[in-house]
């Protein structure tokens, strides 16, 4: 019995020929609709065609919706072929049936040169709020769920609608991962996971990324989470504090460039005094003694960590809770520099500016010799002062250099993880207090081979997204709590 309609992007029958064949010699498929641009020869026996300007914009979704008469919906979001494991539709229905799920999405199979790849996909969650969630390219809806959901979207967007779907859809109904390898398709995008991961920062996506913000800021409101531009004052009247500022460089292994690092440091012009203090944890490849040549700087503290249990977040609640440091910390990584010697005034000058906790700088991207390379100077123009905190929930970092009010970040403290503690430190402050921005260039992060995020396999990868996804759902959890007390 027909109990599926399919929704196939299709550029000509070359291209979508294998797919159509694929999914109507199963008996549970009944039609099959092509979604074809304008223009598009979209002629294909026993296929219904379905003009669309964007495989992602609401109008597309919308349609879809209309025609989601069978009992499931199948989106394929693809323009290469597409191969079900034997069975595999058979798997989609029946845990749609047993779970009675809005959704449901599987792990898979890359088509490479070299054969297949598999690609594991992660589970979906109150705090999967990415709009860069990979949920692979197949999406088997209840098709009564997508009409629902597709009813409540109240803009029309352009690249947003299938983001904007899934939230509204998640409203309703569980969204289910399926932790089996059911089909294979062709990975379209083969760059390393350390050339992806500023893809949302690009200034060439502005336009994607305001419609992706107003999709989930609409979603944040209408769970309960969105955060008013209400923020607790700050008199900054802590005055036990020997330096102003504090620059910290958490370390293991960097040889090659600690001491560009450092000296940054120790060039900065300010009208204040600073220290710096290095966190140094089993070094092994003379990057201890690397610090040490600097020891006749007064300003240098060198703090051999040696903590089998401790990640960069432990590093920083050192640094935050020993007896020199600073009213205020900025963050500096092993890897990079600061941009000139300003950098520490003017992001100490952000706090009294700005009243905030906790100040995100600017950054250059270059490869290791400092030459300035793609996408360049990352502003992280997305942050508001009215929905930043928001907005904060789907984006996958907060920027750099990073500084914080020492009183604060000691009562809130840092995660012990070397992965995403500072975006979940980021998160937590911003419930109470503002975040500052500094939009000048101060800081140069340097990508090269040793980059902690250059090159990561997809388990590491999925590992660090689930985390992060964690971090939110804890985050938003906290942040409809508190709404909830002040109503």
């Amino acid at each position: 019995m027909a109990r599926i309609n399919c929704f196939i992007p299709y550029a000509s029958a070359e291209q979508a020929r294998a797919t159509i064949d694929g999914l109507r010699a199963n008996g549970l498929v009944g039609k099959v609709y092509l979604l074809a641009a304008e223009g598009i020869d979209a002629q294909y026996e026993g296929c219904e065609v379905i003009r669309v300007n964007n495989l992602t914009s609401s109008a597309t979704i919308k349609a879809i919706a209309a025609h989601a008469d069978a009992d499931y919906t199948l989106v394929y979001t693809k323009y290469v072929t597409l191969k079900f494991a034997p069975f595999a539709l058979e798997r989609f229905v029946g845990i749609l049936d047993d779970s009675g799920s809005g959704m449901v999405y599987a792990d898979h199979y890359n088509v490479t040169d070299k054969g297949y790849d598999r690609a594991p996909v992660i589970d979906y969650q109150m705090g999967s709020l990415r709009d860069d969630f990979d949920f692979g390219s197949v999406l088997v809806f209840c098709s009564h769920c997508l009409r629902a959901a597709a009813e409540a979207m109240k803009a029309d967007y352009e690249h947003a609608g299938l983001y904007d779907l899934r939230l509204k859809l998640s409203q309703r109904a569980a969204i289910t991962h399926i932790n089996e390898y059911l089909y294979s398709d062709v990975e379209l995008d083969t760059r390393k996971s350390g050339e992806k991961i500023f893809d949302y920062v690009d200034p060439k996506n502005r336009g994607r990324q305001i419609e992706m913000e107003q999709a989930c800021t609409e979603h944040l409101k209408e769970i309960g989470g969105y955060l008013a531009p209400e923020f607790k004052h700050i008199e900054f009247g802590a005055d036990n504090f020997e330096v102003e500022a504090t620059v910290m460089i958490p370390v293991r292994n960097r040889i090659r460039t600690i001491r560009d690092a450092i000296g940054s440091v120790l060039r900065q012009r300010t009208d204040f005094k600073f220290n710096l203090m290095v966190v140094d944890n089993f070094s092994t490849d003379g990057t201890r003694e690397a610090i040490d040549e600097f020891a006749d700087d007064p300003r240098l503290i060198h703090i051999i960590a040696d903590y089998y249990d401790m990640g960069i977040g432990g590093y920083w609640n050192l640094a935050a809770h020993h007896p020199q440091a600073g009213k205020f910390i900025v963050q500096l990584d092993s890897d990079d520099m600061y941009a000139g010697e300003d950098t520490l005034q003017t992001m100490v000058n952000a706090f009294y500016e700005q009243n905030v906790a906790m100040v995100v700088g600017t950054y250059q991207m270059t490869d290791i010799d400092l030459n300035p390379i793609p996408p360049g100077i990352i502003d992280h123009r997305e942050w508001t002062p009215d929905n930043g905190r928001n907005n904060a929930l789907r984006i996958n970092g907060l920027g750099a250099p990073r500084a914080f009010y020492t009183p604060v970040l000691r009562e809130v403290k840092v995660p012990n993880t070397s992965y995403g503690e500072d975006y979940a430190l980021g998160l937590k402050i911003s419930r109470t207090y503002q975040i500052g921005r500094v939009y000048t260039p101060v800081y140069l992060c340097r990508r090269w081979d040793d980059n902690s995020d250059a090159s990561l396999d997809v388990v590491k990868m999925n590992n660090n997204n689930l985390y992060k996804d964690r971090i939110r759902t804890w985050e938003l959890q906290a942040r409809i709590a508190l709404n909830k007390r002040k109503a």
